[in-house]
C-alpha cells in the first residue's frame, strides 16, 4: 500500500511538470542495476569516468524494497545488501538505503550505516555523500 501511495505520489507531481523540469523513467521504474560512471572531487574539473576512476561499483535495487551494492577497487570486491525507502520531496525523489553493518563502501556523510541518494533531472542516481567532502557520484541506468 506504501509503494501505491508513493507512485501515486509521483505521478501527480511529475504529471504537473512541464517536460524540461520532469524526471522520466523508463518503463521499469528506477528498479534494476545502476552503475557508477561518474566522481567528481572538490576541485574544479576533478571528473573521473570509466576505468580511470578509483573504484567501481553498482546497486541493484529490488522491487520488494531491498537492494544490493558492490564495489570493486584494487581488486577486491566487497558486496552489501539492505533496504531502501523513497520520499518525494519538493526537488526530486530521494532513496534513504538502510545497511545491516557498517562496511567502508557506504558513501554517508553520517556514519550511521546510511546512505542517501537522489533522482536528478537526467535521470542519472546521485549519491549525497559530496555534501559532507565525500567524492561526488553519479550513476546511469
Amino acid at each position: 500500500m506504501k509503494k501505491l501511495i508513493i507512485l501515486v505520489a509521483f505521478l501527480t507531481i511529475f504529471s504537473s511538470c512541464s517536460k524540461d523540469d520532469a524526471v522520466t523513467m523508463d518503463s521499469t521504474g528506477y528498479y534494476g542495476k545502476w552503475t557508477l560512471v561518474a566522481m567528481t572531487g572538490s576541485f574544479q574539473n576533478s571528473e573521473t569516468t570509466g576505468a580511470a576512476m578509483e573504484w567501481q561499483e553498482f546497486y541493484l535495487f529490488n522491487t520488494n524494497g531491498t537492494f544490493t551494492k558492490s564495489r570493486e577497487r584494487n581488486g577486491v570486491k566487497t558486496t552489501l545488501s539492505g533496504t531502501y525507502t523513497t520520499t518525494t520531496k519538493s526537488d526530486g525523489i530521494y532513496f534513504e538505503l538502510t545497511y545491516p553493518n557498517d562496511s567502508e563502501i557506504i558513501g554517508s556523510c553520517y556514519g550511521n550505516q546510511k546512505e542517501v541518494l537522489y533522482l536528478t533531472a537526467n535521470n542519472s542516481l546521485s549519491s549525497t555523500w559530496s555534501y559532507c567532502d565525500g567524492p561526488g557520484l553519479e550513476y546511469k541506468k
